[in-house]
């Protein structure tokens, strides 16, 4: 906890220079080769997020002490939320994009573990991995999309990439580059149809769902999106992707929000709702849409994480979080009651909350839209609705208005929770109201430079006051909507539950059916694959093996015979004959033994071969490896029946011999035309070149096994240790049994 208020007074001493326009930046090399670098840059987008996220993840903490007081894995989710935190910040403030893709897979990786901190829950464990897997397979579309524009770029520097923002835009590659950063967007921001991972991650412990879905993990896609709008937008399909996608998303979660009874679950879906109307602006190319999306992130995450907390008060002093056993809460819970209230307002778009500020913002924006103005301000003024009729049912129903009669009585007396628990979202509820009353706080120094970093010369001011306009009206149309939804809510819930159960799909239904279908294909690749019958295998992989090479050299043109063939020595014809006869007893063997015996006297003949052409080390290795090769597996083969006698097949198999025929021919017309082609020295004039000065050997061989293919080598080590180790433990385990069944 103190590391976080520590961070956010600290982001908050930058507010002045980033109001004037400045930035901070620093730069420390990563992989220079590559052009990698740890850069981390803070400027309006970045400060607001990096504000958020220190400070609300501060009130986390503190609510924390007591809402998991006396849990056996405290130590362990702090660990965890730390390092989420951690990640969260820096993938804000990074200014590469390879470093970025590092901090957002470390946020998916802690938010696994937080969604699953329960992991004795089987609900718990199932969406922790249903959002780590919708989510990771977003990001590896995303960095392929990273790569793209490092190549068209001609660097991952963010900073360096915006300033020449038509870079993209005029790349072949633009679509690809924006379909990947959208795929890697939409399922971290759970935009239709990836919506379905969020409401479930609600498995997670209340502070960790107040975190995650206030200012952290589902608004990096929101922060990606507006950190690459500069160089991204401006079209077509830019334009028409957000806002559609965006408005389905909007009205989506909204209307799913009603048909909630879970106010854990309510809540989420009305997070589905703010991230597709961030969305939405974001793709809405104006001023004020772009003010109105940087607005709205932060009312967002003042409401909504005082919300979430505030439920979490509620299970915490009542024990349900179910809608039709609460009520009558105020008297025995005055301080989260009021709490509820102001928040709420704030998040029905009442005056004087900033969450009036942004929702005439919002109307604002989508008027501005050239496409279709209409549409979009329906969809927005609908999804607005319904957030009204959310925030009466938990500022108002719950505390103030008596539970269900047929309901299920609490589980336990309500009671007001700790102090810790209700100052955090105390804190973030009057932010709302300070930040309505007096807009100026946030405006010059927050939303202002954030707009900025969107690429907007000018921003809109913020103000509770512009005068009768359409905006003002259409906030009465909503206020007069969300009480007739909350007031015939029943009915409403009915209608949904009905349409759901009507749909043959949804998308948590789909992601079962998809796991469901990968398992089936496993199962039956499976049993085709891998049969248990290793002549199969290596079948089928010579078969491959063939296909793939005879395809490439035919596709390519890549044959190329040589111009004259070399005239063979006579000790060079003899070592030929013996290969030659080494294969022939090979494929006639009758047992394993005779086989391997055969296959080594090939091997024999290529380390000839070697030692012909002055390769001593080669030819002394490769015998090593022969004899032990023919020591080791006549030791295992001696025990094994002879081939005839093992297998009711005949010893001539034409089938085999023409697959052994096709795979040597193919891999010895690449060899020739490998060696009849001209050959690449660059990488053997490097060796040469900087094996003893950079090195210290001047053995090339051995220096490119030890220095330049280090790691090659050290992972080929740790194979063979792992696998002395294995056999070394089963040889122990069969020792073992035999010992005890003497014993017996």
């Amino acid at each position: 906890m103190a590391l976080s208020v520590g961070l956010a007074a600290w982001f908050a001493t930058m507010v002045p220079t980033i109001a004037d326009g400045g930035e901070y930046a620093t730069s420390v090399p990563w992989i220079p080769g590559l052009g990698i670098n740890l850069s981390f840059r803070v400027d309006g987008l970045s400060l607001l997020f990096a504000l958020m996220i220190s400070g609300i993840g501060a009130i986390i903490f503190l609510y924390s002490t007591s809402y998991l007081a006396g849990h056996p894995q405290l130590f362990r989710f702090y660990l965890f939320l730390g390092g989420f935190k951690l990640s969260m910040l820096g993938l804000v403030l990074t200014d590469n994009l390879v470093t970025l893709f590092v901090f957002w897979e470390l946020t998916t990786i802690t938010s696994y573990l937080l969604i699953g901190f329960d992991h004795t829950n089987p609900d718990a464990r199932r969406s922790a991995l249903q959002g780590l897997l919708v989510t990771s397979a977003g990001a590896l579309a995303m960095l392929a999309g990273v790569v793209l524009i490092g190549h068209v770029a001609g660097t991952y520097e963010i900073s360096e990439i915006l300033n020449n923002d038509d870079v993209l835009r005029d790349s072949p590659f633009y679509v690809a580059i924006l379909v990947l950063v959208l795929a890697g967007a939409f399922t971290k921001s759970a935009q239709w149809p990836f919506h379905f991972w969020l409401p479930n991650a609600m498995a997670a412990p209340t502070p960790i769902s107040a975190y995650l879905h206030s200012a952290t993990m589902v608004k990096a896609g929101v922060y990606l999106l507006a950190r690459l709008q500069p160089s991204l937008d401006d079209t077509t399909l830019w334009v028409l992707t957000l806002t559609v996608f965006g408005a389905i998303t909007a009205v989506l979660g909204s209307v799913l929000a009603l048909r909630q009874s879970d106010l854990k679950l309510m809540l989420a879906y009305t997070t589905v709702m703010a991230l597709g109307t961030c969305v939405l602006f974001l793709g809405v190319d104006s001023p004020i849409a772009s003010t109105a999306a940087v607005t709205f992130i932060l009312v967002h995450a003042l409401y909504k994480a005082s919300l979430f907390l505030v439920v979490g008060a509620v299970d915490h002093g009542a024990g349900t979080r179910q809608l039709g056993r609460l009520g009558n809460l105020g008297k025995a819970m005055p301080i989260t009651a009021a709490t509820a209230a102001i928040a709420g307002l704030s998040m029905a778009g009442m005056p004087p909350f900033i969450g009036f500020i942004g929702k005439e913002l919002k109307y604002k924006g989508t008027l501005a839209f050239d496409l279709a103005p209409g549409v979009l301000t329906t969809a927005v003024v609908a999804a607005n609705a319904c957030m009204v009729a959310v925030a009466v049912i938990i500022a108002w129903r719950v505390f103030h208005r008596p539970p269900r009669p047929d309901a299920e009585a609490m589980p336990r007396a309500p009671h007001e929770a700790p102090a810790s628990m209700w100052l955090g979202p105390v804190v973030l509820a009057l932010l709302g109201l300070l930040f309505g009353a007096v807009p100026w706080l946030v405006d010059r120094g927050l939303v202002a430079p954030g707009v900025a970093a969107l690429g907007e010369a000018e921003s809109f001011e913020l103000a509770l006051w512009h005068g009768i306009n359409i905006p003002l009206a259409l906030s009465g149309v909503t206020l007069a909507s969300g009480v007739a939804l909350y007031r015939y809510r029943s009915r409403v819930r009915t209608l949904l539950q009905a349409l759901a159960a009507r749909l043959p799909w949804s998308g948590d239904r789909a992601y079962d059916a998809a796991m469901s279908a990968l398992v089936s294909i496993a199962k039956v690749q499976t049993r085709v694959i891998q049969g248990g019958v290793l002549r199969h295998y290596l079948t089928t992989v010579f078969i491959v093996l063939s296909v793939a090479v005879g395809a490439t050299l035919m596709a390519r043109d890549a044959l190329i015979w040589p111009e004259a063939w070399p005239v063979l020595m006579a000790h060079e014809w003899g070592v030929a004959a013996l290969v030659v006869a080494g294969t022939v007893m090979a494929a006639a063997a009758n047992s394993r033994l005779s086989a391997i015996c055969a296959l080594s006297v090939v091997g024999v003949g290529v380390a000839l071969l070697f030692l012909s052409f002055g390769a001593p080390d080669l030819a002394k290795t490769q015998l090593l490896v022969e004899t032990l090769i023919v020591i080791i597996v006549a030791i295992v083969m001696l025990r094994l029946p002879r081939l005839a006698a093992s297998r009711r097949e005949p010893l001539w198999r034409p089938g085999h011999a023409a697959i052994a025929l096709v795979a040597g021919g193919l891999v010895t017309l690449v060899l020739l035309s490998v060696t009849a082609g001209p050959m690449d020295l660059r990488i053997t004039e490097y060796f040469e070149a900087t094996s003893a000065p950079e090195a210290f050997g001047r053995n090339i061989v051995n220096v490119i096994l030890v220095d330049f293919r280090a790691l090659d080598t050290m992972g080929e080590i740790a194979v063979v240790a792992i696998a002395g180790l294995a056999a070394f433990g089963l040889i122990g385990l069969r020792l073992a049994r035999r010992s005890e069944g003497q014993s017996r």
